[in-house]
């Protein structure tokens, strides 16, 4: 297996247009390292303890593990936040213009005469600032997200904005817990509430439109982390509508960072696999909840006609198919009806049209395997 290596960098702040400058997100080193692709160029904040060495090295280092900083000056030791753009130098190259300036070298251990690393295993945060991290005053998303250690199997109470399935795309997965789990955020921050159907006597709220994402919400549940990703898991009876916080208005909407289109991180069979089962299912993951009504219409299977005039044969066979989608797992499979021909070459094509839940089209993908016997 590749070795990781985790690097922040803290320089100089970049200027950047505000009018395209995307949202900050709050979020801690857990999921920065299990979700590289989602925060790639992002502005995120996380808080860590920072430590340096008497070599000049610094660290910042949370439950999740420790950091590689790089710094120019000093910086304050203990609880830190630092803020800066995430990025996972797998998905760049060695000609990328943001490397500009940098010695790849000394400053990622890249060597750029090798082998460039693949995505997310090396991973940094142009850092604009590091300061001292101030202690929460009381439970908060917020605090819950940048510093989880400090909540996980504790009982708390927080209000936030209700986001329905993560419809605004600020978190990178779900804990999959119940058919019913949901996001509420707050400021810069969003969590998971997980076991609880969002609803009361008189209303239940949308968790798939956006029609009920500017209501507030509290909720009482026992804070559980896994996979990078915290949620709450809710005690029954605890969901009640409420109204806004003071420090956070209705008349000043939280603006959140568009996420990144969905796309397909797992296929089985896997691309230009042999010898796949003629009654093989195939089953496609994506990264993102998707929009269960754009799959139709929008997924191909066939034979390759290139192989039938090769063979000799007039006519190309045509696979007759079936798609079910599970949203708790972001799974779609494909089912053909009678079964895959032997000794056949099969093109599975997802075209434009299949939309993720905030209507991010997917990227488009192919696969390509053939079956045995």
């Amino acid at each position: 297996m590749a070795r990781r290596v985790f690097v922040i960098l803290a320089t100089v702040a970049v200027t950047v247009s505000a009018q395209q400058a995307p949202a900050r997100r709050a979020t801690n080193l857990a999921a920065l390292v299990a979700y590289p692709s989602f925060y790639h160029l992002r502005p995120i904040v996380i808080v860590g303890k920072v430590s340096q060495q008497d070599n000049g090295v610094i660290h910042v280092a949370d439950d999740a593990g420790s950091v590689r900083v790089v710094f120019k000056g000093s910086v304050p030791e203990g609880e830190d936040e630092v803020r800066g753009d995430f990025w996972d130098l797998g998905r760049m190259n060695a000609e990328d213009p943001r490397l500009t300036g940098y010695d790849i070298k000394a400053t990622f251990q890249i060597d750029p005469e090798g082998a460039w690393p693949r995505p997310g295993q090396v991973l940094a945060i142009i850092a604009s600032a590091v300061a001292p991290a101030s202690p929460p005053p009381a439970p908060s998303i917020r605090s819950m997200v940048l510093s989880p250690s400090r909540y996980i199997g504790q009982t708390v109470t927080i209000t936030g904005q209700f986001a329905g399935r993560n419809l605004s795309g600020e978190l990178p997965d779900a804990p999959a817990k119940s058919r019913y789990d949901f996001v509420l955020r707050a400021a810069d921050a969003a969590i998971w509430v997980t076991n609880m159907r969002p609803r009361t006597k008189e209303l239940e709220l949308s968790l798939d439109t956006r029609i009920d994402t500017g209501r507030w919400i509290e909720v009482t549940g026992i804070v559980q982390e896994g996979r990078g990703l915290q949620w709450l898991d809710a005690a029954a009876g605890t969901f009640k509508l409420t109204k806004a916080p003071t420090e956070t208005p209705l008349e000043a909407p939280i603006h959140t960072a568009a996420a990144p289109p969905p796309e397909v991180v797992f296929s089985a069979p896997t691309d230009e696999e042999t010898d796949v089962s003629l009654s093989t299912t195939v089953r496609i993951q994506f990264s993102r909840d998707i929009a269960p009504a754009t799959i139709k219409d929008h997924v191909h299977v066939t034979y390759d006609a290139a192989e039938t005039a090769l063979r000799g044969e007039p006519v190309t066979p045509t696979a007759h198919f079936t798609t079910v989608y599970n949203a708790g797992t972001r799974v779609l499979e494909i089912r053909v009806a009678d079964g895959l021909e032997r000794f056949r070459k099969i093109l599975v094509d997802l075209d434009d049209g299949i939309l993720g839940t905030d209507k991010q089209p997917l990227l488009p993908w192919k696969l390509t395997f053939y079956t045995g016997p």
